[in-house]
Parts: C-alpha cells; structure tokens; sequence
C-alpha cells in the first residue's frame, strides 16, 4: 500500500508538471495511464467512482 500511495503521488507529480509545461506527447500518455492504474489501487478509487457516477446522473437530468 505504501509503495501503491508514493507511486500515485509520483505519477501525479510527474503528470502535473507535463501539463503544466504542455510537453504533451506519448511519455505524458504513459504518464497519465499509470497514474490512473496505481490510483485506483488506493483507497481514492471509490470516491472518484462515485463522483463520476454523480456527475454523469446530474447531466442525464438535465
């Protein structure tokens, strides 16, 4: 679990700053799929499923 939880922070680290300095490319794509397969290894996987979940039902509502 520890390693799961530094490996996200990692990731989204990494991620972040990609974005930030739109160095958009293949690497950011791993980046970005590997940050969203440890992520849902964690205990934030079932919030992010639910808010999903919420704002997918609130836009079919409207």
């Amino acid at each position: 679990m520890v390693v799961t939880v530094s490996l996200v922070a990692l990731f989204g680290l990494v991620l972040f700053f990609l974005l930030r300095s739109r160095s958009l490319g293949p690497g950011t794509a791993f980046i970005a799929a590997g940050f969203g397969f440890f992520l849902a290894s964690t205990g934030a996987a079932r919030p992010i499923n639910q808010l999903a979940e919420s704002l997918i039902q609130a836009a079919t509502n409207l």
